[in-house]
């Protein structure tokens, strides 16, 4: 079985390569890094460590990789032979290769009939069907057709920390033990893909949510408050029993709504809840709160990890929260030099206002009682510096 990835990052090898390997596919990397490239086709193989105290160590074999910015026709052929097709590229990179997994599909539809599932692992929501907008611009109103029924994109929810980190071996990637990948049965074609470590569910939406406002919201916030109160790392962050503290206190408050809204289990929540607080603490994973918190403006975005959670609590609850919008104050605060974002939201409240700057960055109604409760939060932290 052969499987096309998009991403030979970290995320790519440590994780979703991992799993593809031991579920018996041969997995082609599809990158522009040409050292990676080039070291995965001389090597054919790479070394996953876990972080935790038995540094247990894998090895990957059955992979190569093909440079998509030099050998573009070398991918569109092994679309055009493969058994599944994931990315792990970041959302802002799917539009971009769209016109070569069009052209590979192209090639796929000459050559037989087989059924190809396409599946996004993206840090976000509705990545596999971004990536199917984007590839459906490409084709004609009859490759539309044609493609609809023989091509799938069923929507993921993908989950593994993999710290930002420089080894002598270029190729070996540490993650963490944990990981979670969740698959939309329901937009797959043809057979489900065999891949242990897929879960499949019936309605994706929930669990990408559960995800999103309980892992990426509270990752968020131990870098937003370890910069605040001068951490340099989010384990050291999480060492600190206060910010420990305002980071569970929002994600409970994510926990409220979204057992409320999903009828998830309460005590199944709140064990799925210590048990991220204890990946964040894992002393293995050495993750600065600057890479962490980078890009504050899409996290502050109005679907994002910060505000979104703030909003729904208070439809599903029917109050204000306290600790999240603490979060947002905190993330508001975050003035870390070598953040292009940081630096664009920090010259908004110099230059316009705090008030214009919340406007602008979380689109939250300026007369709102969450609007009020940032500005609230937000003084407060500033008095405490």
């Amino acid at each position: 079985m052969l499987a096309v990835h998009f991403g030979a990052g970290n995320i790519g090898r440590g994780f979703i390569g991992n799993l593809l390997y031991h579920s018996g596919y041969e997995t082609c990397f599809v990158d522009v890094n040409s050292e990676i490239v080039n070291l995965l086709n001389e090597k054919n193989e790479y070394r996953v460590v876990l972080a935790e105290s038995s540094q247990e160590e894998v090895t990957i074999k059955n992979v190569r990789a093909i440079n998509s910015a030099v050998n573009p026709e070398q991918v569109m052929a092994a679309i055009a032979e493969a058994d599944l097709v994931t990315t792990a590229i970041g959302p802002n990179i799917l539009p971009l290769i769209a016109g070569l997994i069009a052209d590979g599909l192209r090639k796929r539809v000459e050559q037989s009939d087989k059924p190809l599932n396409i599946i996004a692992c993206e840090n976000m929501i509705g990545g596999s069907s971004l990536l199917k907008e984007k590839i459906f611009e490409k084709l004609t109103a009859d490759e539309k057709a044609q493609f609809e029924g023989r091509f799938g994109f069923p929507d993921s929810a993908v989950d593994r920390i993999v710290p930002n980190q420089v080894n002598e071996d270029k190729l070996m990637v540490k993650v963490e033990p944990f990981y979670e990948w969740v698959v939309e049965e329901p937009k797959i074609v043809g057979e489900k893909p065999s891949v242990k470590g897929i879960t499949y569910v019936q309605e994706l939406v929930p669990f990408i949510e559960r995800k999103l406002f309980t892992v990426n919201t509270g990752h968020a916030l131990a870098a937003y408050f370890g910069y605040y109160f001068g951490m340099e790392t989010i384990n050291r962050a999480m060492e600190n029993e206060q910010i420990r503290g305002l980071v569970e206190g929002a994600i409970k408050e994510s926990g409220a709504f979204l057992v409320g809204k999903y009828d998830f289990n309460e005590e199944e929540h709140n064990k799925y809840i210590e048990k991220i607080i204890g990946r964040f603490s894992n002393s293995y994973i050495v993750d600065e709160v600057t890479r962490v918190g980078r890009s504050p403006i899409r996290k502050l975005g109005p679907k994002d990890r910060l505000v979104s959670p703030a909003r729904q609590y208070q439809a599903v609850i029917g109050k204000d929260p306290e600790y999240l919008l603490k979060g947002i104050a905190a993330a508001l605060m975050y003035d870390y030099q070598g953040d292009e974002e940081a630096v664009q939201v920090q010259t908004t409240i110099n230059e316009k206002g705090l008030e214009e700057a919340i406007k602008k960055f979380t689109q939250l109604d300026a007369t709102s009682s969450l609007f009020q409760g940032i500005i609230e939060q937000y003084h407060q932290l500033k008095s405490n510096k």
